[in-house]
């Protein structure tokens, strides 16, 4: 029963963190993103701060959750 139920929550976990993923701006590269880069962050450098910031920092505390979680599944 223990083991359905950390299952379940790792599940979760990991729709969590697949979302949390995908919300987050992708990184200009290559000569496009060398070209339009200074600009964007110049205009906006408050917004990336604020939403990229915060996902960051969930994105490493879901993928923390989820790597205990997962062994604490195994070990049961």
């Amino acid at each position: 029963m223990v083991k359905l139920i950390l299952s379940i929550i790792l599940i979760l976990c990991d729709l969590v963190l697949v979302a949390v993923v995908m919300l987050q701006s992708g990184k200009s590269a290559g000569l496009s993103g060398a070209i339009a880069g200074g600009a964007d962050t110049f205009l906006s450098k408050n917004k990336a701060k604020s939403l990229d910031a915060k996902l960051a920092k969930m994105t490493k505390w879901v993928a923390i959750a989820f790597m205990a979680l997962a062994l604490i599944v195994a070990l049961v």
